[in-house]
C-alpha cells in the first residue's frame, strides 16, 4: 500500500531555510512552556535531546541536549535518552505515529517525552477567508494550510505510540495582524508557508488574496486589524517502567467514597433519584 505524502519535503526544506528570525514567538512561547513543565517534573535529567527544525531556536532549551534534526528517520539512539523533546514539528510530520514511535524507543524506561505541536485551531479565521474567497473566485478549493490535528486527536497518538500516563493539553494564542499580507510575513518568517504536496503550483490570481482580505476584516476583525489564532498542544507521555503509578483495577479500591466524603450512601430504594 502506498503512503500518500502530505508534504513536499524539498518545499518545506527551503522554507525553513528562508525563515528569518523575525517571527520565532511562537517558539519562545513553547520554549518558555517546556522549561516550565520540567521544573514542574523536578528530575534531574542527564541525557536530553531534542527533535526541531529549527536548531539555531532550540539549541539551548534544555541544557547539554543532543539536538537532532526533524526528518522522517530521527536519528535517536535506542534507550540513549531520558528526556526527548519534540519542537514544533510535528504538524508537519507525515507520520506522526512513527515520529512518536521512534521518540519513545530512544528513551530509558521511565523516560519522558515531550511535545510541543501547532495544534487545529491554529489559523481558523486564515482558512475560513481562504476557502470562502477561493470558491468564489476560482470555482473551488485547494490545500494552502497544512491540516493540524485536534487536541483529543493528538492526545490519543500518545498511547498508540506505547507511551504511558498521556496528557494533552493546549495554548491558544492570539494575535493581531494589520492584514493577510503581515500575517503572511510572519508565518514566511516561521517557515510554516504552504509546502503541501497536493498544493497547486501555479501563482495565484491578485484577486484571491484581496478578496480573502476583505472577507477576514468582516468576520475576524480585532480594532484596525484581523485576529490571528495559534494554538500550541503539548503532549507529555513517559516511557514504560514498573515502577509508575498504574489505575487500579474496577472494584478493587479498599474504602467506600461515601466514607471518604463523610456523606450518607443512599440506595436506589431511598428515593433519591426521583422527581
Amino acid at each position: 500500500m502506498v503512503q500518500l505524502k502530505l508534504t513536499d519535503p524539498k518545499a518545506l526544506a527551503q522554507h525553513r531555510a528562508r525563515a528569518d528570525g523575525s517571527a520565532w514567538f511562537l517558539h519562545e512561547a513553547a520554549i518558555d512552556e517546556v522549561q516550565e513543565r520540567l521544573k514542574d517534573v523536578n528530575r534531574t535529567f542527564t541525557s536530553p535531546a531534542i527533535v526541531t527544525a529549527h536548531p539555531y531556536v532550540w539549541d539551548c532549551a534544555v541544557p547539554g541536549a543532543k539536538v537532532v534534526p526533524a526528518a522522517e528517520t530521527l536519528a535517536l539512539e535506542p534507550g540513549a535518552h531520558d528526556l526527548v523533546v519534540h519542537a514544533m514539528c510535528l504538524h508537519w510530520a507525515d507520520d506522526p505515529v512513527g515520529q512518536l514511535i521512534q521518540c519513545r524507543r530512544a528513551l530509558r524506561e521511565d523516560g519522558l517525552l515531550l511535545v510541543a505541536t501547532l495544534g487545529g485551531e491554529t489559523l481558523v479565521e486564515l482558512r475560513a477567508a481562504l476557502a470562502q474567497a477561493e470558491a468564489e473566485v476560482m470555482g473551488g478549493l485547494s490545500p494552502r494550510v497544512v491540516p493540524m490535528g485536534e487536541i483529543r486527536d493528538l492526545g490519543a497518538l500518545l498511547g498508540r505510540a506505547g507511551l504511558a500516563l498521556p496528557v494533552a493539553d493546549r495554548q491558544p494564542i492570539a494575535v493581531r495582524y494589520r492584514d493577510i499580507a503581515h500575517l503572511a510575513r510572519d508565518l514566511r518568517a516561521m517557515g510554516e508557508t504552504n509546502a503541501l504536496a497536493a498544493r497547486h503550483r501555479r501563482t495565484p490570481p491578485r484577486e484571491l488574496f484581496a478578496r480573502a482580505d476583505r472577507m477576514y476584516r468582516d468576520a475576524f476583525p480585532d480594532g484596525d486589524g484581523i485576529r490571528a489564532t495559534f494554538e500550541i498542544v503539548f503532549l507529555t507521555g513517559w516511557a514504560p517502567s514498573d515502577t509508575q503509578q498504574k489505575p487500579l483495577r474496577p472494584g478493587s479500591a479498599q474504602a467506600r467514597l461515601a466514607d471518604v466524603l463523610g456523606v450518607t450512601e443512599l440506595g436506589p430504594e431511598s428515593g433519591a433519584d426521583k422527581g
